[in-house]
């Protein structure tokens, strides 16, 4: 039996780089992955559907060419020649991720891990490897409602982006970043889309006048349909389509979507034999360190019940390695952004202005939009905002938001801003360059003091 001083479990964006962390610290690594390296943000998660996001907002942009003065005709879509596409993105990327731990002296197995105890694992019931220290990075899966029936017109994400051609009609089942993200790739792409949320509004964990951008845009610029405050009901497919019923209404469409939820990853993995369970939830509880309950146990991403984004699954694996190998202990940080591929995309780190008010803060808040700036107008993309929150009293600032064009892109400015502690004067004393759409920042900053130069003045 092979021993190492890390075995890592699960080679999606948490594992991988936990793995590489710990090698390049000199520690005899291996990394277990049951399905394929890259785990769901690589294969059949965020680089696929950004590979599709980016091939519809490309068709969509030629069909509104006449804005800039460019007549196209003709233009049509090719899905399966997108789904290529998307294809060889996934495989090349997933290609150089096995580079990179072969690089790095990482020892790959394939299979299925489970514990067989604290420091024993087996690999498909027939391997057996060693380790002195875990680290589980399992992730997450699509939930599925037991109210669904089964049939090839109900589909979740996975299945979605592996069809080789779209439904002319669609019913999304639930508003969230998964469901819109997929709604609005579909709609550029001319098909007809409702929206089913149970809940009173789509993207319901952003302030309401971030939602209210997203959900206008959706309804007026992309033709969807947005149903909220109710469930779908009595849902039935057959050769034909799927049916539902929306209150009194009954929706008719030739696929289904289930973008409901995710859930922890970890069956097979006998977590009783190394001393571990999970919570009333499924998940796997750690604290600031990556630890578990088990002294040579960690664990990250999305099977930590913490945030479930890719970047911070990356982050607590850095976090997990460095502590597993002896460095001297490490929190991992808890500032992340959070960005939504929607159109128009939405971007947010830090506070929000709902929940810096719920903790009874006293804040101020600036905006500016996207149409008053030159470089918004020069491109066309005017929709959206930026959006700062600062402490009334100190004037740092503590959240950041924005919805609109490159919101994804942007948010990482404003990350830095409130790591590093600036104060939203000096955000607005620092000089950026024209004409950019990062001048939104500055100028929000300004008007959150009432000192902005392109905006008039607040009344009195």
């Amino acid at each position: 039996m092979e021993h190492f001083d890390v075995v890592v479990i699960g080679a999606g964006p948490g594992g991988y780089p936990a793995a590489i962390r710990a090698a390049q610290l000199g520690a005899s690594v291996a990394i277990v992955e049951r399905e394929r390296v890259g785990g769901t943000c690589l294969n059949i998660g965020c680089i696929p559907t950004k590979t599709l996001i980016a091939g519809a907002e490309a068709f969509f942009r030629i069909r509104h060419a006449e804005a800039f003065g460019i007549s196209v005709a003709g233009a049509t879509v090719d899905y399966a020649a997108m789904i290529d596409r998307k294809d060889k993105v996934v495989a090349q990327l997933r290609g150089g991720v096995k580079q990179l731990l072969t690089a790095n002296g990482v020892k790959q197995f394939a299979g299925a891990a489970a514990f067989k105890d604290r420091n024993t694992i087996a690999i498909d019931g027939d391997t057996s490897i060693g380790a002195k220290k875990v680290i589980i990075a399992t992730g997450s899966t699509s939930a599925t409602p037991d109210f669904l029936p089964r049939h090839e017109r109900i589909v979740e994400s996975r299945a979605f982006l592996s069809l080789d051609r779209l439904p002319a009609r669609m019913i999304v089942l639930g508003g969230g970043y998964i469901g819109c993200e997929l709604t609005s790739m579909a709609a550029m792409l001319g098909v007809k889309v409702v929206i089913v949320e149970l809940l009173a509004d789509i993207l319901n964990q952003l302030d309401a006048d971030l939602r209210s951008e997203v959900r206008g845009h959706m309804e007026k610029a992309l033709g969807v349909r947005v149903l909220t405050g109710r469930p779908l009901a009595d849902v039935s497919a057959d050769a034909n389509g799927v049916h539902g019923v929306f209150g009194d209404e009954t929706l008719r469409a030739d696929l289904l979507l289930n973008a409901v939820g995710r859930k922890p990853v970890t069956d097979g993995l006998n977590l009783g034999a190394a001393g571990l369970e999970t919570n009333a939830r499924g998940f796997i509880e750690t604290d600031a360190y990556c630890r578990t309950k088990a002294v040579t146990i960690f664990a990250v991403g999305d099977v930590t019940g913490k945030t479930q984004l890719a970047h911070f699954a990356t982050a607590q694996g850095v976090v997990a390695a460095e502590n597993a190998v002896g460095r001297k202990p490490r929190r991992h940080a808890t500032l992340v952004p959070n960005v939504i591929f929607t159109s128009p995309e939405v971007a947010t780190v830090g506070l929000s202005e709902s929940e810096a008010r719920a903790q009874s803060r006293a804040v101020k808040t600036g905006k500016f939009r996207f149409s008053g700036l030159g470089k918004g107008l020069a491109a066309a993309e005017t929709t959206g905002f930026v959006k700062w929150i600062a402490d009334a009293a100190s004037d740092q600032l503590l959240g950041a938001a924005a919805v609109g064009p490159h919101a994804t892109e942007l948010i990482a400015a404003a990350t830095t801003a409130i790591r590093a502690e600036f104060t939203a004067r000096e955000l607005g004393e620092t000089i950026h360059a024209h004409p950019t759409f990062s001048e939104a920042w500055m100028e929000a900053a300004l008007a959150l003091r009432g000192e902005c130069i392109h905006a008039p003045p607040r009344r009195r």
